[in-house]
């Protein structure tokens, strides 16, 4: 291990570790925050209409976002193999690998868009039970649920590319999809340019339309570039029952971290709901903005996951625990700098809500508890989602924030909001100990060194037999 000394002096002498990084992290750190702040733009074309329509797009968004965890859960888990495969440079495996990703990915869409067609009310009506909400965002989901299957394509491919260090397609595309998507929002919310005034229903038909854009796009770029993943649909199905097995040793870990962080986060959600839609508007509009200032975190976590994991796939595992070392630290020097820059800059940002004087106080004072944790959610991210899950020990991360956020993070939020009736942000304030706890287990982790494994071994030993 590096002494804290020797890494700083060296951390920016090593010119080949952040031309690996920025070739990784640049990218989808320009796509989280087209992402980000195009959401935040359509944020407040929405809330232009009250703070009944954020409250339902919101919660209606909130069985998107459950689905987007399993589907990162899968993609994530497919590109840690991927990405020590790529540092093996095994091609076939990675096609099967891909394939097993797509397909499972394509069959949540489905279960998913299925449960959200038969039974729209019941599933907003799980966060909120404002009659007015329940409509609207029911009325919003029947629209959107049609863009999960294109979702579902475009995630697959997105984190294969970026496993073999190809991160700027995607951006870019990303980039196209988001802004046609804003164009279509301003049209059909306000009707502009001659369309119908359709309000919120008017913001999921142009999350569709962009949707399906950005999958297009995307397969015709790897296609007509013939590359390592304009795989066959042979080659995508080039596996058995033992492969898939085998591969789910650690594809379902990451699906379990991801489905156990999201759930947490949807329980957070509906406690915030039962406080009412003032403290569901406060939410909803803290988050948009706190992810406009974590681009930089998930950034890092990409860049991590791919180089960790494509060092381990090399066989270099001194190398591995030395980026490991140097994104910690970089985590938490970024961290530092953007919670105070998110201090300083949150009551301009406020200032555009279209929100009542008790909505924007709440905010205030919420996006405050978040600088003041920044750092230590940042290297949070670094530490699960790149260093742990890009060394294979995903099995230990799920545990990690399992246990933090359900035995220390949720009974808090429902004691603080049930039992001692406090305020939004003093609630807030309760379930980020469970960052704090979440920290201290990660770091214990990673200084034992037990978190390196290579997971191609057992399924490189299965090609001939799939």
């Amino acid at each position: 291990m590096l002494k804290i000394s020797q890494l700083a002096n060296g951390l920016f002498a090593d010119k080949e570790f952040y031309k690996k990084m920025l070739v990784i992290a640049l990218p989808v750190t320009l796509q989280n925050f087209i992402t980000s702040f195009l959401n935040m733009i359509d944020t407040v074309m929405v809330g232009k209409l009250g703070e009944t329509e954020i409250a339902a797009v919101g919660i209606a968004n909130q069985y998107f976002f459950l689905f987007i965890m399993l589907l990162i859960g899968l993609s994530a888990g497919s590109s840690v193999f991927i990405a020590q495969f790529w540092g093996k440079k095994d091609l076939e495996n990675i096609k099967r690998i891909m394939g097993v990703g797509l397909s499972s990915a394509i069959l949540v869409s489905l279960v998913f868009t299925v449960i959200g067609l038969l039974f729209p009310r019941e599933v907003i009506a799980l966060f909120n039970q404002d009659p007015q909400v329940i409509t609207l965002g029911a009325g919003y989901l029947r629209i959107v649920l049609v863009s999960y299957i294109f979702t579902a394509v475009t995630f697959v491919y997105s984190f294969s590319l970026r496993s073999i260090g190809q991160a700027i397609s995607p951006m870019v595309i990303s980039a196209v999809a988001l802004l046609i998507n804003t164009f279509f929002n301003y049209m059909l919310i306000f009707g502009k340019f001659g369309a119908p005034a359709l309000g919120v229903e008017g913001a999921a038909l142009a999350t569709v339309i962009a949707r399906v854009v950005e999958t297009m796009l995307l397969l015709a770029y790897i296609y007509s570039r013939k590359g390592v993943l304009a795989a066959t649909l042979r080659e995508l199905t080039d596996f058995n029952f033992e492969f898939v097995k085998k591969s789910y040793h650690t594809i379902f870990p990451v699906v379990l971290n991801e489905m156990c962080w999201g759930l947490a986060s949807l329980v957070y959600v509906a406690v915030y709901g039962r406080m009412g839609t003032q403290a569901v508007a406060a939410i909803q509009i803290c988050t948009t903005i706190n992810n406009l200032f974590l681009i930089v975190a998930f950034g890092l976590a990409s860049a991590a996951a791919v180089m960790v994991g494509n060092t381990i796939g090399a066989g270099e595992e001194q190398l591995s625990k030395d980026y490991a070392q140097r994104f910690s630290f970089l985590s938490v020097g970024a961290g530092v700098g953007l919670g105070l820059l998110l201090a300083v800059t949150s009551p301009a940002i406020l200032s555009i809500f279209n929100v009542s004087d008790t909505v924007r106080q709440a905010s205030q004072y919420i996006i405050y508890i978040c600088s003041a944790i920044f750092f230590i959610r940042m290297l949070n991210i670094n530490l699960i989602v790149g260093i742990l899950r890009g060394g294979g020990d995903a099995k230990q991360a799920f545990i990690i924030e399992g246990f933090t956020m359900w035995f220390i993070g949720v009974p808090l939020t429902i004691v603080g909001a049930f039992v001692f009736q406090q305020p939004v942000y003093i609630v807030y304030a309760l379930a980020t100990i469970e960052e704090i706890s979440k920290c201290l287990l990660c770091l214990l982790r990673l200084k034992s060194g037990l978190w390196i494994k290579n997971v191609t071994h057992h399924l490189a030993a299965d090609r001939a037999a799939a």
